[in-house]
């Protein structure tokens, strides 16, 4: 039986891209769930998920990419749109700052990108992005810079962690109101116990056993995903 074949264009959680702490730098996860889903004969990603992307840059690689040889494409971004320039907020952080993508520029834009998935004759799959661990991405965007400043600018740490659910909750809408699938990855991990053990130091990114997570994630989803 040929496997189905599910395109993604998302961001370095759709490229399974993470932090090595043997290499001290990012670098694509061995083995993803790319790889185990392939092994498992679950599903073939045809992946065009890029590190640092964000929706509007996606959106614009989709309409570039010509045909699409897949019955799915998934849609996975928000971890990006809703980061700051956190170098900035440190020089400034009485001044107001917005994210990479702006939350209504975010909605808007996922239903843009179910429209044109959509008008290929492709089912459109909208991924929430995995929960973050609040107290290791703050260390994280704020090694080298003025912390104090940073945490001024937010309030409180876990407003991190608050505002990224804004961009969850924003795909939720967006795929109840294009009538596209959904798949929650950000619930698979709040399922999970104790969530940030599947979480690279970065406190943002999945580590191995996160792969692990998101691929079983993808195989309970699939029959409710075609």
């Amino acid at each position: 039986m040929t496997m189905a074949n599910i395109a993604v264009w998302g961001d370095s959680i759709g490229r399974a891209v993470g932090f090595s702490d043997s290499l001290n730098r990012y670098a694509v996860i061995k083995p993803n769930y790319r790889e185990m889903l392939l092994q498992s004969q679950s599903v073939n990603i045809i992946n065009h998920a890029r590190f640092g992307a964000t929706l509007p840059e996606g959106l614009a690689d989709f309409l570039e990419a010509g045909e699409v040889d897949a019955q799915a494409v998934a849609i996975q971004f928000g971890g990006n749109d809703c980061n700051y320039d956190w170098a900035a907020v440190s020089e400034y952080p009485d001044q107001p700052h917005s994210p990479r993508t702006a939350l209504e520029a975010f909605e808007k834009g996922l239903r843009q990108f179910v429209r044109q998935v959509q008008s290929r004759g492709k089912i459109a799959i909208l991924v929430t992005p995995p929960p973050l661990d609040a107290q290791r991405f703050f260390a994280w965007v704020t090694n080298g810079l003025n912390a104090d400043a940073i945490l001024g600018f937010l309030g409180d740490l876990q407003h991190i962690y608050r505002w990224q659910e804004r961009y969850a909750a924003a795909i939720h809408r967006a795929a109840l109101a294009t009538r596209s699938r959904l798949f929650d990855l950000r619930d698979a991990f709040l399922a999970a116990d104790n969530f940030p053990d599947y979480l690279c130091l970065d406190g943002m990114h999945p580590n191995e056993k996160g792969q692990r997570l998101i691929a079983s994630a993808i195989r309970d989803a699939l029959p409710r995903l075609g």
